[in-house]
């Protein structure tokens, strides 16, 4: 009876002894799963449009602009992203007063980009930050270098002066925002849209009218101008060549004529009878027609020849 209440220490080691084995294998696929999970949740990667900015208890540690896949130390260090490629931002539609002390809108916009991304968190921290310094300079310097042009010289086409003002505002920010060291550059600023206040517009319009009629009665004038000298010198030329062929006339006629009466005195040296005779019938056909009354005596030598008589 009692060998039946003895217990064999030796096979319950070695019972728990193959549990212990599974509980290790189950242990290292739980450790080996966690590292890789934690392995694959603190890498990442840098796109070509873009800068990682990488801070460890929030000091910038290092800064990456090389596209690639990198790690980073887990819960210590964070990572965040800056944008490298070009950003529009539209400033707000203000009102200025211009040089004559008149009131316009304007309405802009600006093209940056961040080139130095550790002098940007430096001194501006954040994007908005930069974005929002960056967008104060660019008012301030449209509506100061708007504030020095006439209203005339900022409405009118003709008188415009936007095109040098663009550049020379990018010019201007650009100088700024290096000195205070901000770390962006501002590519382009260009003016949208320059509106009149609501209670300058009738008035402004009706000079623009005013000015674009009045330019037109001058363009006028001037063609009615040149069109008048144009007849008169035309007029000229024609009277000048109708003269001179008049005068060349003349002179072929008094030719003609001094030639006739040589072939005239030719013909009646030769033959005076025939030329007296050809002289009268030349003289009928212009003194008589179908109603012509000759009275004349018959014996005359005008009613001989009508008559088909000789002497």
């Amino acid at each position: 009876m009692a060998n039946d209440n003895l217990v064999d220490m030796s096979e319950k080691r070695g019972d728990s002894g193959g549990y212990s084995k599974y509980i290790k294998t189950g242990l290292w696929l739980l450790l080996t799963l966690a590292a890789v999970i934690v392995l694959f949740t603190n890498m990442f990667v840098v796109k070509e449009n873009e800068y990682k900015v990488v801070r460890q208890f929030g000091e910038v540690v290092r800064i990456i602009e090389k596209p690639g896949l990198h790690l980073k130390i887990p819960f210590v260090q964070s990572v965040s992203s800056i944008p490298k490629y070009q950003m529009t931002y539209d400033v707000e539609e203000a009102e200025i007063n211009t040089k004559d002390k008149k009131r316009i809108l304007i309405d802009n916009y600006a093209v940056w980009k961040v080139d130095d991304p550790k002098k940007m968190i430096a001194n501006a921290r954040t994007l908005v930050n930069a974005e929002t310094k960056m967008a104060e300079f660019t008012f301030s310097t449209v509506r100061s270098e708007l504030g020095r042009l006439n209203y005339d010289e900022i409405i009118n086409d003709e008188k415009s002066s936007r095109g040098s003002i663009n550049d020379k505002v990018t010019e201007i920010v650009n100088a700024l925002l290096e000195k205070d060291g901000y770390g962006i550059t501002v590519t382009d600023v260009r003016i949208k849209r320059t509106d009149l206040p609501e209670d300058n517009e009738a008035s402004v319009y009706t000079r623009m009218i005013s000015e674009r009629q009045s330019t037109a009665q001058d363009y006028l004038s001037q063609g009615d101008a040149k069109k008048n000298s144009a007849i008169a010198a035309t007029d000229r030329t024609v009277k000048e060549m109708l003269a001179k062929a008049a005068a060349n006339a003349d002179v072929i006629r008094s030719q003609g004529e001094q030639e006739a009466g040589r072939i005239y005195n030719s013909s009646y040296s030769k033959n005076p009878e025939f030329y007296e005779l050809y002289r009268t019938l030349e003289s009928y056909k212009k003194t008589i027609d179908e109603e012509t009354v000759i009275i004349m005596p018959f014996d005359s030598d005008y009613a001989k020849t009508l008559m088909g008589g000789t002497d």
